[in-house]
């Protein structure tokens, strides 16, 4: 982590999608190509898809409340993928996307261990993702729709019987922008996560290997814990 990661309360989030070049992936794209085929190679499952990235990512003050502005553009995964591994090299680019902060009852968070099929196997993230065109309507990015979906994918938990918190918590990390909303489910840990590993036995190609529960800052250690989600529980659990 470094000086400038931070945790902001933002009312609202704008976001659209609009055209851009990007110069890192034209100048970089024999470097790319082949950081792609050895990720190919050590795991065959990945998927060169067009995912969203943001070129533009502004706070503003509207009607009383802040709202953050971000401009999408489409690109591909091994580019973002080989963006991301060579350590965020174009400092205009953000990797924005949205996850559920779910919370138990007695105040643990789920997290989701990525699968072997996942970019980042063995990872622990909130249920959540980088956006893609599943996430457009009309040239905007509905990230909050992307919550609700990849919650539901990941863990087959949607959002009827939950407390949804009304602001987003967004983190800001090195070139990530993750933009949480704490989820109040009304369970015990124990139970939301015997619910998530029962859904994971149902999926024929599940995306999270299993479900844990963080109930304190001790847990926080374990090094498959991202940079990001370890601020934001830090603060959380303190």
């Amino acid at each position: 982590m470094t000086g400038n990661d931070r945790i902001e309360t933002i009312d609202a989030l704008d976001c659209r999608l609009v055209e851009a070049s990007w110069a890192f992936a034209r100048d970089e794209d024999g470097k790319i190509a082949e950081h792609w085929r050895r990720r190919v190679e050590a795991n065959p499952t990945l998927y060169d898809g067009i995912v969203l990235l943001a070129n533009r990512v502004q706070r503003r003050t509207r009607d009383g409340g802040v709202t953050l502005e971000i401009d999408c553009f489409e690109t591909r995964f091994s580019r973002f993928v080989a963006w991301r591994d060579f350590g965020f090299p174009d400092c205009g680019v953000h990797n924005v996307f949205a996850m559920a902060a779910l919370r138990s009852s007695d105040g643990a968070f789920l997290l989701g261990e990525m699968g072997q099929a996942h970019a980042l196997p063995g990872a622990r993230f909130f249920p959540g993702g980088t956006p893609d065109l599943n996430d457009v309507e009309a040239g905007k990015v509905d990230l909050y729709g992307s919550l609700v979906r990849e919650l539901a994918e990941e863990t087959g938990l949607g959002l009827d019987i939950a407390r949804i918190e009304p602001a987003w918590r967004v983190v800001f990390e090195a070139r990530r922008v993750a933009c949480l909303k704490i989820v109040d489910w009304p369970a015990p840990a124990a139970e939301i996560a015997e619910r998530v590993a029962r859904h994971i036995a149902r999926d024929a190609k599940p995306e999270l290997a299993r479900a844990h529960m963080v109930h304190g800052r001790k847990e926080l250690d374990d090094p498959r814990i991202p940079a990001f989600v370890r601020l934001f529980l830090q603060e959380m659990l303190s």
